[in-house]
């Protein structure tokens, strides 16, 4: 039997980006006593404070930045996990920016794919938050990647992520795995059966939701002004 949820919105608060209800299905990673099912993937400021997700997971194209890991932080109001390197950043710099993240209150850190298991490891012994490495292929060396110290797998294979998930989960039928869940519901689902413990959600970009926004206003003008 369903268990009835209240649900409660405010006026201002009620355009919000929700992420797709089937990501409920999911068995979540309990971190710290929260239990995260959803991982929005964005730095967009405005975007954390108005969706639905459990947590972020803030990883951008460029150096990482204390700034902004502070100011991602200092913004959300649910768990934010930051990308601290390991592609183009590399070195004892991830390593002291995974320290700085956490220092600032991230409640978990993401590496990159490319980052070297022995980095890994220091930054393992570095910090005490989890770590989530990234993994594009089920051809990786996954026991070696957890045991240098890896806390979750962030599984990014685009239209492989769900194929790539069931042959990892396969072998480490226990282990935290977050995912991709791709643009649909389907997609979302068929990642969750494969084994994903959390889906990571990509939202539409600020200026596709303000034009949507902006066509109904002119809508609405055309409405009041039929004549013009």
């Amino acid at each position: 039997m369903n268990k009835f949820v209240p649900e409660i919105k405010g006026t201002l608060r009620n355009h919000i980006i929700e992420l797709p209800k089937v990501i409920s299905d999911a068995s979540g990673i309990r971190v710290f006593g929260k239990r995260l099912k959803s991982f929005v993937f964005t730095t967009d400021v405005a975007v954390i404070r108005n969706t639905n997700a459990d947590a972020v997971i803030a990883v951008y194209p460029f150096t990482p930045q204390p700034v902004i890991t502070q100011a991602l932080v200092l913004a959300a109001d649910v768990p934010v996990f930051c990308g601290v390197g390991g592609g183009i950043t590399t070195g004892k710099r991830v390593i002291n920016l995974a320290l700085d993240a956490e220092f600032k209150g991230a409640m978990g850190v993401v590496l990159n794919s490319p980052t070297p298991n022995e980095v890994l490891r220091q930054v393992r012994e570095t910090i005490d938050i989890p770590i989530i490495i990234t993994v594009v292929s089920e051809f990786e060396d996954i026991n070696a990647r957890i045991e240098a110290g890896a806390t979750i797998l962030n599984v990014s294979g685009a239209k492989r992520t769900a194929e790539i998930v069931r042959k990892i989960r396969e072998k480490y039928p226990t282990f935290p795995i977050i995912a991709t869940g791709g643009p649909t519901e389907e997609t979302i689902k068929a990642t969750i059966e494969a084994g994903a413990n959390a889906i990571t959600y990509t939202p539409p970009v600020a200026a596709d939701i303000m034009g949507e926004l902006m066509i109904n206003y002119r809508e609405k003008y055309k409405e009041e002004f039929p004549n013009i």
